[in-house]
Order: structure tokens, then C-alpha cells, then sequence
């Protein structure tokens, strides 16, 4: 069974295209193309569920058309649209100075100075010119690099010097 902490989410699927079964495939990181990846692993109803990709091509910078083994009509590529789309940590290509802001959620933030637990990155907000962390519990705290000390990513825990009085808010 794939467990949710061992993946990060990479996107979600839109609207089947065409006759053939391919789908739209909308995506904030493009490492299904950058490693050597068979597969992608889709939200079927809560369950993580490996789907082996037959040949995708790139309409834009964020959106892809994928075609699934097995999804040869776009009656089953239907059943598919809205499904979130993760990879699996494992397969990433990323090192510690060049991770993704998409394979930060479910990453343990700490306080650099008392070493408590603030909580656990549920989404990264890379929308604006300053990036926020977004807490489980609602709470957005910045990502600017200069305040991030470590990124640990055996334990995916990052640990940041926070502004004072942040928690507060």
C-alpha cells in the first residue's frame, strides 16, 4: 500500500482529451519528466493508486497530456478527471539545495531556536513574491529562504528561525 508521507502531490487531472483515453494533466513540478518514471500515483477515493503511463506530451509549461495503460476511451479517462496526482519521494531527483516548494507538504516545521514543533506544511503558497508555509491548523508562516536554517530530508523536518510573534497571529 503507498502511503501518503512517502508521496508528495505534483498536480491534478482535467478533462479528457480526445478519443484515445488521454487526459489533461495539470502540474506544479514537472519531475515525471525529469526522472526516469514509469508511473504516477493517483487519489482514486482517498486510496493512492499506481497508474504506468503509456506516453505524455507537454502542451504548456503546466499542463501535460497523458495517456494511462488501460485508459483507452474517454468514458475511463472521465472517471479519472479531478484525481489529485502525486510521485513518489523515493524517485525524486531533488537534493537538499534544490528541492521543490511541492515536496515541502508534510514536512514537520520546528523552531530553529526552541526546537518545538510549530506544526505540519499541509500547502506551500508560491503564488505571491513571498512564499508561505500553511499549516495543518491554518496558520501561514513565511518561507523565505533566509529564515529557513535546515531542511532535513531523511526526517522531512525544516527547521526555521521564525519572526517574533508570528504564532500570534
Amino acid at each position: 500500500m503507498i502511503r501518503q508521507e512517502d508521496t508528495y502531490k505534483i498536480g491534478r487531472l482535467g478533462k479528457a482529451h480526445g478519443v484515445r483515453g488521454e487526459i489533461s494533466f495539470l502540474f506544479d513540478d514537472d519531475v515525471f519528466d525529469r526522472v526516469d518514471a514509469d508511473y504516477l500515483i493517483l487519489d482514486i477515493d482517498g486510496i493512492l493508486v499506481p497508474f504506468f503511463m503509456e506516453e505524455y506530451r507537454f502542451k504548456t509549461d503546466h499542463n501535460a497530456l497523458v495517456k494511462f495503460d488501460g485508459i483507452d476511451n474517454v468514458e475511463r479517462a472521465r472517471e479519472l478527471t479531478g484525481c489529485d496526482v502525486y510521485f513518489p519521494r523515493e524517485l525524486s531527483d531533488s537534493e537538499e539545495g534544490d528541492i521543490t516548494w511541492a515536496e515541502l507538504v508534510g514536512y514537520t516545521l520546528t523552531d530553529a531556536q526552541t526546537g518545538q514543533s510549530v506544526g505540519t506544511i499541509a500547502d506551500v503558497n508560491d503564488t505571491t513574491l513571498n512564499v508561505l508555509f500553511e499549516l495543518e491548523d491554518g496558520k501561514l508562516i513565511p518561507a523565505s529562504e533566509e529564515l529557513i536554517d535546515d531542511i532535513d530530508t531523511v526526517n522531512h523536518q525544516i527547521k526555521i528561525n521564525l519572526p517574533e510573534g508570528i504564532l500570534e497571529l
